[in-house]
C-alpha cells in the first residue's frame, strides 16, 4: 500500500501500478484482443466470415517492410547507445542527479529531448541511463518510475520532432501515394513540426510531463529499486573478450569498420548534399542507415559492433511477433467491407466528417486519432490509412493542413502511454514488464489527454488555411 506520507499523485501512481501489476496482460495479449475486437466489429457491420478471415490473413504480413524498419530503428539506437564512448557519456550523465525523485525527472527530460531526434535512440538511451542510475547504490530511485520516465519520449513528444513519420512523409512527395499527394500537396517541415505553435505545444508537454514525474515519483521509503525486480548490475557494454584464434583478427581490427564506415558516410554525404536535409532525413531507410553507420564507427571493432547487435535483437522480439497482428487489424479496418460495401475505416471517416466542423476539427480529429492509435499503433502506416479522409475533411473545412498533421502527431502519442507495444524495446533493456511501469504512465495519460486536446484547439485558432502546394 502507498505510504501515507506520499503526495496525492504519488499515491495514485502507486495504486495504479499495483493494479497493473496484478491485472495488466502481456503486450501480445493486448494485440490479440485488438484483433478479436476489430474482427467482431467487422462481422457486426455485415462483413462475411470469409471476407473477415481473408482480410486478416492478407494483412498479417502487410507490414513486414515496416516491421523490419522498426526493428532496425531499435537495433540502430541500441548499437549507438551502447558504443563504449556513448556508454561512458551515459555514466557521466548518471552522476548528475542528487535524489531519487530528481533522477526520475532527469531521465524524463533526457528521454523526451532524445526522442525529438530518434525515438529508437531515445528508448535505448533512456533505458541505459536508468540502468546506470540504478547502479548508484547511494541513490534510492524507484526503478518503475524511472522506467516510466524513460518512456516519456514515446508517450509525449516523439512525433513532434524529426521522428515524426507523418511529417516526414508529407514533406517528401516521392514517399506519398498519388491519391494523398493530390489532396495535401507537399507540406514542408516549416508547415508542420517547425511551426511556432508546434514548438510551443512541445515545450508545454515537456514541462508538464516533468512536473508529473516529480509528483508521482515515490519517496525513498516507498521506492522499489532495480534489486527488488531482480535486475543485476551488469553494464550494457561488457568488455570485449580477447581474441583466441588467428581467424578473428579482422573482427578485432578497425580496418573493416573504417572502410565500410567511409562508404556509408560517403553515401550519406551525397544524400544530404543532393537534397534538402529535411527531405533526406525524412527517409526512414536513410535514418536507419545513419545510425548503423555511426554505430559501426563508434564501436570501432566489428566484434564489438556485432556483440551490440546480438544484445539488441532480443529487444525487437515484441516488434517482430506483434506487428503482424497490427497488420491484420489494419486490413480488417480497411479491407473487410460490410453492408453497403463500406469498411470500418469508411464508417469511422463518415462519422468523423459528419460531426466535425471548422471549429471542432482539431478536437474531433485528435480524439479519433488517439482512439484508433490504441488499436493500430504505427510510426507512419496508420497515417496512410487516416490521411486521405481526414486531410480531405481539412481541405473541405478550410483547416490548416500542416496543423492537421500535427494534431495527428500529438494525439497518436497519447495511447502509447498505456499501450505496451512501443514499450517493448525499453522493457527489454530494463528487464521489466509493461505492468511495472504503466501505473505511472497512466497518470501521465490522465493529464495529457485534456491538455493536448485543449492546446491543439487553442493553438489551431491562430492558423489560417493555406491551399495545397503541388510539387
Amino acid at each position: 500500500m502507498p505510504n501515507a506520507n506520499e503526495g496525492a499523485l504519488a499515491r495514485a501512481a502507486l495504486r495504479s501500478s499495483a493494479w497493473a501489476e496484478r491485472w495488466f496482460p502481456d503486450a501480445w495479449v493486448f494485440a490479440a484482443l485488438g484483433v478479436i475486437l476489430v474482427a467482431g466489429a467487422a462481422l457486426a457491420f455485415g462483413a462475411t466470415p470469409t471476407v473477415t478471415v481473408n482480410a486478416f490473413g492478407d494483412g498479417f504480413w502487410s507490414l513486414i517492410p515496416f516491421t523490419m524498419q522498426m526493428a532496425f530503428v531499435v537495433i540502430g539506437g541500441y548499437v549507438v547507445a551502447t558504443a563504449p564512448v556513448v556508454a561512458r557519456f551515459i555514466e557521466l550523465l548518471a552522476r548528475v542527479p542528487r535524489s531519487g525523485r530528481g533522477a526520475v525527472c532527469y531521465v524524463g527530460l533526457v528521454s523526451m529531448l532524445a526522442s525529438l531526434l530518434s525515438w529508437g535512440f531515445s528508448l535505448v538511451f533512456g533505458g541505459l541511463l536508468v540502468r546506470a542510475l540504478a547502479r548508484r547504490g547511494e541513490l534510492r530511485m524507484d526503478y518503475r518510475a524511472a522506467g516510466a520516465a524513460a518512456y516519456l519520449g514515446l508517450g509525449a513528444v516523439w512525433a513532434m520532432g524529426l521522428s515524426s513519420s507523418a511529417a516526414q512523409l508529407q514533406a517528401n512527395p516521392k514517399s506519398m501515394p498519388p491519391g494523398l499527394l493530390n489532396i495535401t500537396g507537399v507540406l514542408p517541415f516549416s508547415q508542420t513540426i517547425f511551426l511556432w505553435q508546434s514548438i510551443v505545444l512541445t515545450a508545454v508537454l515537456i514541462a508538464v510531463s516533468l512536473l508529473i514525474c516529480w509528483f508521482t515519483a515515490p519517496s525513498e521509503a516507498s521506492a522499489r529499486t532495480a534489486e527488488d525486480f531482480g535486475v543485476g548490475e551488469a553494464t550494457a557494454t561488457p568488455p570485449l573478450p580477447p581474441r583466441t584464434r588467428p581467424g578473428e583478427w579482422l573482427e578485432y581490427s578497425p580496418l573493416l569498420s573504417l572502410l565500410i564506415g567511409l562508404l556509408g558516410l560517403g553515401w550519406l554525404g551525397y544524400e544530404f548534399a543532393s537534397k534538402p536535409a529535411v527531405t533526406a532525413i525524412a527517409n526512414l531507410n536513410t535514418y536507419n542507415f545513419l545510425f548503423l553507420t555511426v554505430g559501426l564507427l563508434l564501436h570501432w571493432r566489428p566484434r564489438s559492433f556485432l556483440n551490440a547487435v546480438a544484445r539488441a535483437v532480443p529487444s525487437t522480439a515484441g516488434v517482430l511477433i506483434q506487428f503482424p497482428l497490427y497488420g491484420g487489424i489494419a486490413a480488417l479496418l480497411t479491407h473487410a467491407p460490410g453492408l453497403g460495401g463500406d469498411t470500418l475505416a469508411h464508417r469511422l471517416s463518415g462519422l468523423f466528417v459528419h460531426i466535425a466542423s471548422t471549429e471542432s476539427f482539431t478536437l474531433v480529429m485528435g480524439a479519433y486519432s488517439a482512439i484508433l492509435g490504441f488499436f493500430v499503433p504505427s510510426g507512419g502506416g496508420k497515417w496512410l490509412v487516416e490521411a486521405p479522409y481526414v486531410m480531405q475533411a481539412a481541405n473541405d473545412l478550410h483547416v490548416h493542413l500542416g496543423w492537421a498533421v500535427q494534431v495527428y502527431n500529438a494525439a497518436e502519442a497519447l495511447p502509447n502511454l498505456i499501450n505496451p507495444f512501443w514499450m517493448l524495446p525499453l522493457l527489454g533493456v530494463l528487464g521489466l514488464k509493461a505492468r511495472d511501469v504503466v501505473g505511472f504512465t497512466f497518470i501521465q495519460l490522465v493529464v495529457h489527454v485534456p491538455l493536448v486536446l485543449g492546446l491543439l484547439w487553442l493553438l489551431g485558432m491562430t492558423l489560417t488555411y493555406v491551399p495545397p502546394v503541388m510539387p
